[in-house]
């Protein structure tokens, strides 16, 4: 079985300039699931990950109108990533049935609420960074701080303040043995939604944590976990590039991990945009992967398609 795990980008759900209706989001997900058949087309059993930061930011702002127009509580991150993990999970679902059904497939599409473990002594419960949900007044952060304990930061472009929580690194995918047995028996699964609902253990007792996981990175612990033998992560440009929008820029075909952290160590990837990508990739290639794909959604199937990173 060639097993591939494919990390879909946020532009596979929702585009820059849109506002995230429904029939938006299926027309994406629509065009994404086409090109997954081509995969499948391929030989290949794939789980699919995906993000969701457009969606939980919305859900947040209904929260927040709900609270200040009806006095109804705002939910915790770790439930509105479960939230959005089941609504956007039943878009793919949905759009993959039919796209297999057009090409004359036959193959069941589970969606999986999956949790993902962390460490409650990750040092990034000491220092949140990533910014979430509506902007806010000075004033009303403060009060908000001051009622729950969160907290807010400044926006750098001078829209307001925004809470901000944790990004810890992700340490287990639960129900691992649930996701293989589903492969195996030729499913395709749909997890780590957003990079996975947030859990910490202690005890043995699971509950949620605010915060959020990168899903590139959830994925690659995912497709370690499965033993996939390819990686996809899937973004709104063709190919990883160097010099990226400069005058020389250069764009990248086949790199070796040696070459791929040179590059990050010279400062060559954004952060927030290319850096999280290629060390997902590098984790992936690091703990049993034999290669790693990074790429936009329509390249999906072509040869020498995209950046391709392999060992050495």
């Amino acid at each position: 079985m060639k097993t591939a795990v494919v990390a879909l980008g946020g532009n596979a759900l929702l585009r820059s300039g849109q506002k995230g209706t429904f029939s938006e989001q299926m027309q994406n997900v629509t065009t994404t699931c086409q090109a997954l058949v081509k995969l499948i087309q391929q030989g290949y059993s794939i789980c699919i990950g995906h993000g969701n930061g457009p969606q939980v930011g919305n859900v947040m702002l209904q929260h927040e109108a709900g609270k200040k127009e009806f006095g109804l509580p705002a939910m915790p991150m770790d439930f509105c990533v479960a939230e959005t993990q089941g609504s956007i999970g039943y878009l793919i679902e949905l759009c993959l049935y039919n796209e297999l059904h057009k090409a004359g497939l036959t193959k069941d599409v589970i969606c999986l609420l999956t949790q993902v473990r962390v460490d409650k002594n990750d040092p990034a419960f000491q220092k949140p960074t990533k910014p979430v949900g509506p902007y806010y007044t000075k004033e009303e952060a403060d009060k908000y701080a001051a009622e729950t304990g969160a907290i807010f930061k400044e926006d750098p472009k001078g829209n307001g303040w925004r809470k901000v929580v944790p990004s810890p690194t992700p340490i287990e995918i639960n129900h691992v043995g649930t996701i293989l047995r589903a492969l195996v028996n030729d499913n395709i699964v749909i997890t780590v939604g957003g990079g996975g609902i947030p859990v910490v253990q202690e005890e043995g007792m699971y509950h949620g944590v605010e915060a959020v996981i990168d899903k590139d990175l959830a994925s690659a612990l995912l497709a370690s976990r499965i033993g996939a033998h390819s990686f996809f992560i899937l973004t709104d440009v063709p190919n990883v590039c160097i010099r990226f929008r400069k005058p020389d820029e250069k764009k990248l075909e086949q790199i070796t991990v040696t070459e791929a952290k040179k590059y990050l160590a010279d400062g060559e990837f954004a952060e927030g945009s290319m850096a999280p990508k290629i060390r997902a990739a590098l984790f992936f290639l690091e703990h049993g992967g034999h290669e790693c794909i990074i790429t936009e959604a329509g390249m999906l199937g072509q040869d020498h398609a995209g950046t391709r990173i392999v060992k050495g």
